[in-house]
């Protein structure tokens, strides 16, 4: 099984995977992970019966999206990777370029898919955890504003790597929808409160 150390060990190392489409996914799983942290003690808290079926619920919901993250840094590596392989194929001879491009262009397609998918995890990450805030649980509200604050570092992070493949895509069409959508949820980002400023 990975730790996290191995894993960061790879980050490190001078191999392109993973990069930071997968390290951003990790970062949202973490603040996913801190929700549930504090759902969780607020459900075993009698103080905070009235809050509970808003906790379960919560504790649901950041699980499912910690698990999509986790399986979203391992589609980002893929993803990179198909990239990779790509760029190698031969270009000799005039099927060898044409060939090389659409797998290329699929490959890219699909990278750019992938950290947008991310990006709208993590938005549902920050919202989770403006959500959490009224659970009533002072003492733990530094949890979930950290959460809040991986949530929108991961957000920016999945963005820019959408972006990063946009300059090679040929699809204007997909660049322009992948764009609008990226926009909508940085609205959404931009009027949640929770740790707008801090």
């Amino acid at each position: 099984m990975e730790t996290l150390a191995s894993y960061l060990e790879a980050l490190a190392s001078a191999q392109p995977v993973p990069g930071g489409g997968s390290a951003a996914a990790v970062v949202g799983a973490c603040g996913a992970a801190l929700i549930a942290m504090v759902a969780r003690i607020v459900l075993g808290n009698s103080k905070y019966a009235d809050n509970h079926d808003a906790a379960h619920a919560i504790v649901e919901q950041a699980d499912a999206l910690r698990a999509l993250l986790l399986a979203g840094r391992e589609l980002d590596e893929a993803a990179y990777e198909k990239v990779v392989a790509a760029t190698t194929l031969p270009r000799d001879t005039a099927e060898q370029k044409t060939a090389r491009e659409a797998a290329l262009q699929k490959a890219l397609r699909r990278a750019s898919a992938v950290p947008l998918e991310a990006a709208s995890l993590c938005l549902s990450v920050l919202k989770l955890a403006e959500r959490c805030s009224e659970l009533g649980n002072k003492h733990l509200m530094s949890d979930v504003r950290c959460a809040a604050a991986f949530a929108r570092a991961a957000f920016a992070s999945a963005t820019y790597n959408v972006r990063a493949n946009h300059p090679y895509l040929m699809d204007a069409a997909l660049v322009a929808a992948q764009e609008a959508q990226l926009g909508e949820m940085k609205k959404q980002v931009e009027v949640c409160f929770l740790d707008r400023n801090n």
